[in-house]
């Protein structure tokens, strides 16, 4: 509808939901009074930044394709889910650890974000990072709750940063990034619940008899490239590892 100004809505104190998506606001200060806020959608506008009064019930919001550049402001007690998908944040600092006690899902595709510092939040089960330029792995430790990890076309080298407090997560999806070594993924052990991993796009991908020796490496992993694991190369791969295991002694 192209809206430019949205002050009318000061008035309507119980709305619950409100979708503004596809105008052209660059203010959301008018919604400060609708404190019964449950959801909100304001994708495809032009907004600068996320910040905006504390709203107490307020439990999703997708801020979806604007011009963000930070993720300072995002104080809501109550946000399980956030979005910030197609925008122009470069670094994931500025959360409120100590407020955002209640998020669990964090959308953060399509950005220009370098590195994962700052994303401690210790209810966090579903982050979505694919589509940015992270080259480093850093801050992960405090997700101990995170069970689901996307991190699809980064530049990716090394999977140093994981940590075997990360005791929840249980899929990894890692293609297109460039991971050029199985030494790699043997970095992965740490996590104790991963189940399907995904690295096709990876040079490490094209290594001779690839799924086997990922699965030698990863003897709990389930699914690779979205594909289950049959028995017969989980036997293989038994056999593979305890004979390497004896070679060792």
């Amino acid at each position: 509808r192209n809206l430019t100004d949205i002050s009318l809505l000061e008035s309507f104190i119980h709305l619950r939901y409100v979708d503004l998506s596809e105008n052209k606001l660059q203010d959301l200060s008018p919604l400060s009074s609708l404190t019964h806020l449950l959801w909100l959608k304001v994708d495809g506008n032009l907004l600068t930044s996320a910040c905006m009064q504390e709203l107490p019930y307020l439990q999703i919001i997708s801020f979806a394709h604007n011009h963000i550049k930070d993720m300072e402001g995002i104080t809501h007690p109550r946000l399980a889910n956030l979005s910030l998908k197609g925008n122009k944040i470069q670094t994931a600092v500025g959360l409120s650890h100590s407020q955002l006690l209640s998020l669990q899902i964090l959308e953060l595709r399509e950005n220009k974000i370098e590195s994962t510092a700052g994303l401690s939040l210790p209810k966090l089960k579903n982050l979505y990072l694919a589509q940015n330029a992270i080259r480093s792995l850093e801050g992960l430790e405090g997700l101990d709750q995170l069970t689901t990890l996307h991190l699809r076309d980064n530049q990716l080298e090394t999977l140093d940063g994981f940590f075997c407090s990360m005791k929840c997560l249980q899929y990894l999806n890692l293609r297109n990034n460039g991971i050029s070594s199985l030494q790699e993924v043997a970095k992965l052990q740490v996590l104790p619940m991963l189940q399907a991993l995904v690295l096709l796009g990876n040079p490490c991908s094209d290594e001779p008899n690839y799924r086997l020796e990922v699965l030698v490496l990863l003897p709990r992993l389930q699914r690779l490239d979205k594909e289950f694991f049959e028995q017969d190369e989980q036997e293989e791969a038994n056999q593979i590892r305890q004979k390497r295991q004896e070679e060792e002694k």
